[in-house]
């Protein structure tokens, strides 16, 4: 972690080098004017899916989430973050429209997002927060490999819950990175889920892949798998919403 308080930087003046990853942590519970502001950096068919939520708080995150991306690729690309066109791959994955060689991934989960960017490389990120009564729902029976399976059960109880996101974040991040959606079966593939214990990754491509778990609060989960091997990670964290100008904090995660 960088010393003394986070400083205020400019999205610009951060820069992503080719042989390094960024990610992202953003709360996606803004001001008023916030949202206004990254409402406005929309396509018309995302303002439709905000309005589409039954929820407005709902809404808002998802218009904070989508606005926060635009304003970070904004800065990456040196372009305003209103004139940033994204569109959705074959299997759902989103991409700039016109290919600059940078890659990016986006997930949310109860008011919390995180991005990830790197150049000229493929990149996954998932994130969730920890909640022991879906862990225990019989979900890894349909969506766990028997290894996974056989993993989470010699865990102690207390700390199956972790051992259960941590799993799960690490599978969509992997597909995330591949591109896959959900035309790759997750229980066709391994990975390590014992909190504290390095992440792994069995899979007939593993050798393409690095898996990173990422420190986020107690009650959260969160992976990156980037393509490339021992790929340096930056992790900020966005604690402010002025126009383009973030209070950050640098913490570099062990390769």
């Amino acid at each position: 972690m960088s010393d003394g308080p986070p400083q205020t930087a400019n999205i610009g003046e951060i820069p992503l080098h080719a042989d390094e990853v960024h990610v992202w942590q953003a709360s996606l519970d803004a001001d008023p004017a916030a949202i206004e502001r990254l409402f406005g950096y929309l396509s018309p068919v995302e303002r439709e899916q905000a309005a589409r939520f039954l929820s407005p708080k709902d809404g808002n995150r998802f218009a904070v989430c989508r606005g926060i991306l635009r304003e970070l690729l904004g800065g990456y690309l040196r372009c305003p973050a209103s004139d940033v066109c994204l569109e959705v791959g074959a299997r759902g994955k989103p991409a700039l429209r016109v290919d600059a060689g940078l890659r990016f991934n986006v997930s949310n989960s109860q008011g919390v997002a995180l991005y990830a960017f790197a150049l000229g490389r493929e990149v996954g990120v998932d994130i969730e927060k920890i909640r022991p009564e879906v862990a225990f729902q019989g979900i890894e029976d349909r969506y766990f490999s028997p290894r996974e399976r056989q993993e989470l059960r010699n865990l102690p109880e207390k700390l199956r819950p972790e051992g259960f996101f941590l799993c799960w974040t690490r599978k969509e991040a992997y597909i995330k990175a591949r591109g896959d959606g959900l035309y790759l079966p997750l229980d066709s593939f391994d990975v390590s889920l014992t909190p504290g214990e390095p992440a792994v990754l069995n899979s007939q491509d593993r050798d393409r892949w690095s898996v990173y778990p990422l420190p986020l609060r107690p009650d959260f989960a969160g992976s990156l798998v980037v393509e490339g091997d021992k790929i340096p990670v930056r992790m900020w964290e966005v604690s402010g919403y002025a126009v383009e100008t973030l209070e950050v904090s640098d913490q570099r995660l062990p390769e």
